[in-house]
């Protein structure tokens, strides 16, 4: 079928007048038929039988019937018929153009909307697939060193059993040229190799940034099948194919970049925490193992002359008693004494003797017993023999260590005596480490005692007689809970704290005391102590004005706890963290995390060292480094305070300190 209707062409609307002018002129007659006679225009009374052809590219239309000035309106349908079939051709190629235009640009969106090489590699052969007859087609991409290609997409069988390598074969020579190139004849092409199961191929390599980043190929079972647009449409999807690829290398390779920061990161952090820990607690435990040596001897000096004591109040109770007795005997078998000892019996006031004697003795076996809490009570705090984790009550560790601060919490001449309120639970022995539970109570405890005589001190000053001031009472509880943990809750009724502090309590060298009061290590190591070392819980709640309550709880048996978190610690790795603040409990207790220090938080903790060594030696500022380190030789405690900071800001490796 033409591609030029001969009957829509007449029909245009200044066509036929057009004819009847022409014919008018010619006086002639003419008819015009299409190929199978029938006539579309008739003028005049037909004298003879002329047929002259309307033809288009060589295919006859029509024809026109006669006198020989006929001819001329042949030739002119004909130009018109030539012009309205490449009107057609045009109008087929601009929207074939238009089609292309469209279809690059929807495939374009969908590429950059893509991250995955993969995914952007079997769109694009999916689209080709349906635009360029094929059988087989592949997206290949070069490794980092050029040496194998990596097939990421594929529809069809390219190859039977071998892949192409750079530089081997039709695609890996157009490759290594960085040239696409059309191939209608595959098995005649000398740099075949291997059996291929395509005749006709195309190749465009993937370019990005003047690198080459592997090639896309399609091909087709039947020889001459492809032509130079082919080429072109396939090198466009090529280019387009190659930004979105490199982007997507470019994602992945960031992505991966970023995930190996975080975790080196997290690493550094660990590192950086365990640095903590670790050097808080060889500061604090060289302080305890001092303290504990010094209560641990005295303990042992005392022991051995009490229970001498102790020992021979018995026999000097039995042997006062037998004198007395023995003394009554002779009263009564002597009624009337001799003048010269009836003197001295009135200087020595016998009967006052005698009764006051056995009380005497009963004193002193009290004076003695209570001796021997003291000490039992000093044991119990040092557990300097006791390191490894045993059964123990821990009513003795919290009364022991009680009985160490019982001189802080008397009565003296600037304020009433602190009461101490127990609540004691039934409770069973429990397995832990004793010593460091005593280092627990006893931070907490000494830090309420110094909360309650700041505020005692400055209530001083706004007490008056219609609001009295306050007893100052510190109250501890113990419980059982779920049979698998033991509570103590040490409250106190001071000042209390806002929760930025309470938050920042656990960081090491953190204090809100005055500049020489106090290191601000007893609250980190006994998170340690809580935490790590035995697998509990420190908690705490405070509000200003209405005291601060401390949540300690520990497992009753710690070492199926350590068991439990050595078999974890295998499955996962505990990065402890910051970031995010834990928070309230449903009866205000906020969690203790994790301390780490910021380095802002390292130079406040180095200002506060200096300004406590310039308080014993004011001259520190024109001090020459050698004079600054004897300084600190004399105050140990903030030397190995000053070390540790020291090494945080300056070693690139933490974890290679040692002490």
């Amino acid at each position: 079928m033409s591609a030029v209707s001969l009957r829509k062409m007449l029909n245009k609307k200044e066509l036929p007048s057009l004819l009847h002018n022409l014919i008018y002129q010619f006086n002639i007659a003419i008819d015009v038929e299409l190929v199978d006679g029938t006539k579309l225009i008739s003028i005049g009374e037909q004298t003879v039988e002329n047929r002259y052809p309307i033809e288009v590219s060589g295919e006859i239309i029509g024809w026109v019937v006669g006198e020989e000035q006929a001819t001329l309106l042949a030739t002119l349908l004909s130009f018109l018929a030539k012009q309205e079939a490449e009107k057609k051709v045009l109008a087929k190629e601009l929207l074939e153009r238009y089609q292309e235009i469209d279809l690059f640009d929807d495939i374009s969106t969908q590429l950059t909307t893509s991250l995955d090489t993969r995914q952007i590699a079997q769109l694009v052969l999916q689209e080709l697939g349906q635009l360029i007859e094929s059988s087989a087609g592949m997206i290949l991409l070069l490794s980092s060193d050029a040496t194998a290609f990596e097939i990421i997409a594929e529809f069809g069988v390219f190859f039977d059993r071998s892949q192409p390598q750079p530089g081997k074969g039709i695609i890996g020579n157009i490759v290594q040229s960085n040239r696409a190139e059309l191939v209608n004849d595959v098995q005649a092409d000398p740099r075949l190799e291997g059996q291929k199961n395509v005749s006709a191929m195309i190749c465009v390599p993937l370019r990005a940034k003047e690198r080459v980043l592997g090639a896309i190929a399609i091909g087709t079972a039947k020889t001459d099948s492809y032509k130079a647009e082919h080429l072109k449409l396939v090198s466009i999807f090529a280019s387009q194919t190659a930004i979105a690829i490199d982007k997507a290398v470019l994602y992945e390779q960031s992505t991966q970049a970023a995930v190996q920061a975080k975790a080196q990161t997290q690493r550094l952090q660990q590192a950086l925490h365990e640095l903590q820990l670790a050097q808080t607690q060889l500061i604090q435990s060289e302080k305890m193992s001092s303290l504990g040596q010094l209560i641990a001897g005295v303990a042992h000096e005392i022991n051995n002359p009490v229970n001498f004591i102790c020992g021979n109040l018995k026999y000097v109770a039995e042997y006062a008693q037998d004198l007395l007795h023995l003394l009554e005997k002779y009263q009564k078998f002597l009624p009337v004494a001799p003048p010269e000892l009836e003197s001295e019996l009135d200087n020595i006031d016998l009967e006052f003797i005698m009764q006051d004697f056995p009380k005497l003795l009963d004193s002193m076996k009290l004076g003695t017993g209570r001796i021997v809490e003291i000490v039992q009570s000093l044991k119990n705090f040092s557990r300097h023999d006791e390191a490894e984790m045993k059964a123990v009550n821990i009513h003795d560790g919290i009364d022991g260590t009680l009985m160490i601060l019982h001189h802080r919490v008397k009565a003296d001449v600037h304020r009433p005596a602190i009461e101490i309120v127990k609540d004691y639970a039934k409770l069973p022995l429990i397995e832990c480490y004793p010593g460091q539970l005593n280092q627990v109570f006893m931070n907490i405890l000494a830090n309420a005692i110094d909360a309650l005589e700041e505020s005692m001190e400055n209530s001083e000053v706004r007490s008056s007689p219609q609001s009295p001031n306050p007893n100052p009472q510190i109250t501890i509880r113990t419980k059982a809970l779920d049979q698998q943990w033991v509570v103590i809750r040490i409250a106190d009724n001071g000042p209390g704290m806002k929760e930025e502090v309470i938050r920042r309590i656990y960081d090491p060298f953190f204090t809100t005391k005055d500049v020489g009061k106090g290191t601000g290590l007893g609250m980190a190591i006994s998170y340690q102590i809580v935490v790590d070392r035995h697998g509990g819980m420190l908690k705490c709640r405070s509000q200003p004005g209405e005291g601060t309550e401390f949540w300690i709880q520990i497992p009753l048996n710690c070492a199926f706890v350590d068991a439990t978190e050595e078999h974890n610690c295998t499955s996962a790795s505990p990065i402890h963290t910051t970031e995010s603040s834990p928070t309230p409990d449903a009866d205000g207790f906020i969690p203790s995390t994790a301390p780490m220090l910021k380095p802002t938080d390292l130079l406040s903790r180095h200002t506060q060292l200096i300004q406590r060594l310039s308080q014993h030696s004011p001259d520190v500022e024109g001090a020459s480094p050698d004079q600054i380190y004897q300084m600190f030789q004399r105050h140990p405690i903030s030397l190995k305070l000053y070390a540790t900071l020291l090494s945080w800001f300056c070693c690139f490796n933490p974890t290679q300190i040692r002490h």
